[in-house]
This record gives structure tokens, C-alpha cells and sequence, in this order.
């Protein structure tokens, strides 16, 4: 009997790829439009799924009559859920025969919800991975199948992260779809006392805190530097996105968000803890540049502020 494959980014379309390259009978993808204004940067499952011959659908709700019934309609044993962005509902969830499975982006129970990859480098964690579930009515909450562990370097991004998961969820299924098919995987109940749970994240979410530690803010820039919308901060009353940086010792101390007369040029910070360069920026809008030129050009003189509110000080 066939699978249906519900997909989407990178970590989707990698999974799907494992799939098929395992030799499963996929008989539907099920995708989504690719949103309006968003920034493209992963691969396409349905493209994917195009170029293999499999039946493709991308429903508004995947829950609607209508998909509903193409489900039905392919017969599938399993029904995989690969970084689709839609919860299931039980009618859905109870058409495969063998189960429906999920591949999440963390080792569940930690990080259950929403952009865990994002979640896990603004924490400042050292280690994450993927975690294939069953699914239920709750997001992440299902028996465990397997899980794959993924180191986090110090210089992770949001992106090298993503891609990292993206390696791991094709070793999990490379190990694991033998036994899904013959029945052996086993099912490992979550410990629900350990559960963390973290909601979506908006680009408002990327502001700049000066209060905060140094590494906090590290970790905040690289869980959501490009391609994601990037952190921000305020200066002379313009937005100004927020690349990379890293954490410099000073010998003065000032008011959080103070720009510090360092030597060599650059564009460095007070925090909450210390200070911290500013290495790659730009306004919105414009090109990006390094902190030194923005520093010069934007005349960021000691003493000046950085806002975290539009409002320069």
C-alpha cells in the first residue's frame, strides 16, 4: 500500500527525497503554496514530487472535505507529516491503516510547538535533532519512534542548523523505515512532565534587548539572521537589521545600548554584561555593510544610543 507524504522546506523535501530514494511507495504529496512575501531559500517538495510522478495537492486546509478525500482516495499505510506547517485533525490522523507519523525538529519532549531550530540557538543550546512521533491531536505529544541527536557548534546559524536537521531526518529514516515497514519500530511514550513547549516566532521577536547579556544576544542574532528577517535594533531613528556579531571584552563600562569608543573602528555595544561588535549590518532597505563603515558613515559617535524602539537616543 502506499504512503501519503505531507511536506514542505527543506527538511520536508530532504525527508521525502530519503523516501523515495529508499524505494517507498508514495502515492501523494501533500504541500503547501508557497506564501506571499515570504523568502524562498529551501528546496521544493513539490517540485520534488513533480519530477517523481507523484499525485501532488497544496489545500488551504488540509483537514477540508477535499483533502480529506484525496487522502482517503490513495489508500495509504502510512500517512508521514515531514515540516508541514498544518495540525491534523482525528479524521485525517485515523485514514492511514499502519499510523500517521510526524518528523519533528527537536528531541521531544523538549521543544515541542513552533520553530524549534530558531527556539534552540536563542536558548543558547548545545545539542538538539529530530524526533519521529506518532501523531495525535496535540501538537508533538505521540509515542516515540526514533530520534536523532545533532550537535550545535558556536557558530551555528538558523540556517546551517536547518541544514544540519535536514542530514539527520535522512540517517533517522534510513534507519528506521525497514522496521516501520515490517512492524518492529517501537513506540516510546513521551515523558510528559518533561515537556517544554515554545510558540511560533514573529519578526517583531528579532528586537534587540541591550539589557541583555552579550551571548544572549549572540545567540538571538544567529537564530534569526538571513534568510530569516534578521534581529534589529533602532539608530538615528532608522531601523537597523542586525547580521552578526560577537561578544568583545571592554574595560568601560556604560549604559546598555551605548556606542563605546574602541580601538580599531569598530561598531562596538554596551549589554547587560559587557559589549558586543556589531560585524555585519545594514539599514532596511539598504545594502548591507560592515559595522565599521555604518559606524562612519551613519556618524555613531561615542556616547551615541541604540534604540530598541524607533526612538534613537
Amino acid at each position: 500500500m502506499p504512503h501519503v507524504v505531507c511536506a514542505y522546506g527543506e527538511i520536508g523535501h530532504s525527508a521525502l527525497a530519503e523516501l523515495l530514494d529508499l524505494g517507498a511507495d508514495v502515492g501523494l504529496v501533500v504541500t503547501h503554496l508557497d506564501a506571499p512575501g515570504e523568502s524562498i531559500w529551501f528546496s521544493s517538495v513539490a517540485e520534488l514530487a513533480r519530477s517523481a510522478g507523484i499525485p501532488t495537492i497544496a489545500p488551504g486546509d488540509v483537514n477540508a472535505d477535499g483533502a480529506a478525500a484525496a487522502i482517503a482516495a490513495a489508500q495509504p499505510d502510512f500517512l508521514f507529516s515531514f515540516y508541514f506547517r498544518q495540525m491534523m485533525q482525528r479524521r485525517v490522523l485515523a485514514l492511514p491503516s499502519r499510523g500517521a507519523l510526524n518528523l519533528h525538529g527537536s528531541l521531544l519532549p523538549r521543544y515541542r510547538g513552533r520553530a524549534p531550530v530558531n527556539w534552540v540557538l536563542v536558548n543558547g543550546e548545545t545539542e538538539t535533532g529530530v524526533t519521529l512521533h506518532e501523531m495525535d491531536e496535540k501538537p508533538d505529544h505521540g509515542a516515540i519512534v526514533a530520534q536523532r541527536r545533532v550537535a550545535i557548534a558556536r557558530d551555528d546559524t538558523a540556517l546551517s542548523l536547518t541544514r544540519k536537521l535536514a542530514v539527520a531526518a535522512r540517517e533517522l529514516l534510513r534507519a528506521t523505515y525497514a522496521d516501520l515497514i515490517a512492524g518492529t519500530a517501537p513506540r516510546i511514550e513521551q515523558d510528559h512532565a518533561a515537556a517544554s513547549y515554545f510558540g511560533g516566532r514573529k519578526p517583531a521577536d528579532g528586537r534587540i534587548d541591550w539589557t541583555c547579556r552579550s551571548e544572549a544576544i549572540r545567540n538571538l542574532v544567529r537564530a534569526v539572521t538571513d534568510p530569516w528577517p534578521g534581529a534589529f535594533t533602532f539608530a538615528n531613528g532608522r531601523k537597523l537589521l542586525v547580521w552578526t556579531v560577537e561578544p568583545r571584552r571592554v574595560t568601560a563600562s556604560a549604559v546598555p545600548g551605548t556606542v563605546l569608543a574602541e580601538p580599531g573602528g569598530g561598531l562596538v555595544i554596551a549589554t547587560g554584561d559587557g559589549a558586543i561588535e556589531l560585524l555585519d549590518v545594514a539599514f532596511e532597505h539598504e545594502a548591507r555593510t560592515t559595522g565599521s563603515v555604518l559606524k562612519s558613515s551613519a556618524g555613531l559617535v561615542a556616547g551615541a544610543r541604540l534604540g530598541a524602539s524607533g526612538d534613537a537616543t
